[in-house]
């Protein structure tokens, strides 16, 4: 079979944050940050644009994955993965979605195979625009605000503390490992690995 010609055969691993310099190392481009680990890994460039989103196609073992990134900005993340969703014909127990979750610890990663938003509005647009909430994902610990009257969107807007740089590193290395053990073994077997 040719490479790209079946389009239902793909997966679909979508890293959500921000597009611009100025967003660059914030808490919220952790998913950014997860999807550029797992191109590093792959080879992967990002030279695909479609629904206002970059991606590149590649391989896990047999399996063909679109990785992408939405250039809509977080709030409006759902008409990027939906549309690559719908064009490419991907079934949802194929979408991996990477992102920041501010009530995990710098250097925890989490996944989920279902579930609500849990306040996020990357996450809480991709739900409404794919009208289920039966997605995979992967949660990237950024920390949670030590004064709970700190601005929250300037929490997630904020740079990464240097300090922190090197356990979010470690993060992102297992958010890239759980992706492909999602592929290849299951959301279970990768939830037993990787969740801590």
């Amino acid at each position: 079979m040719i490479f790209g010609k079946n389009k239902a055969d793909f997966w679909l691993v979508a890293g959500l944050g921000n597009p611009g310099l100025q967003y660059e190392k914030t808490r919220h481009n952790a998913g950014f940050m997860a999807a550029d680990r797992i191109a590093e890994k792959y080879g992967v460039q990002f030279n695909k644009r479609k629904f206002d989103a970059v991606y590149g196609e590649f391989k896990i073992g047999e399996n063909r994955v679109l990785l992408m990134k939405p250039q809509t900005y977080m709030n409006n993340s759902g008409s990027a993965v939906s549309g690559l969703v719908n064009f490419y014909k991907i079934p949802t127990d194929r979408i991996i979605i990477m992102f920041d979750d501010i009530s995990l610890d710098v250097g925890k990663i989490r996944m989920r195979r279902k579930g609500s938003h849990g306040g996020h509005n990357g996450i809480k647009d991709i739900i409404e625009l794919l009208g289920t909430d039966e997605i995979m994902r992967i949660k990237i610990g950024v920390g949670e605000r030590q004064n709970r009257d700190y601005d929250l969107k300037d929490w997630v807007l904020g740079k990464i503390p240097s300090e922190q740089m090197s356990e979010l590193d470690k993060a992102l290395d297992k958010a890239a490992q759980a992706a492909k053990e999602i592929i290849t073994g299951g959301i279970d077997s990768a939830m037993n690995k990787y969740n801590n």
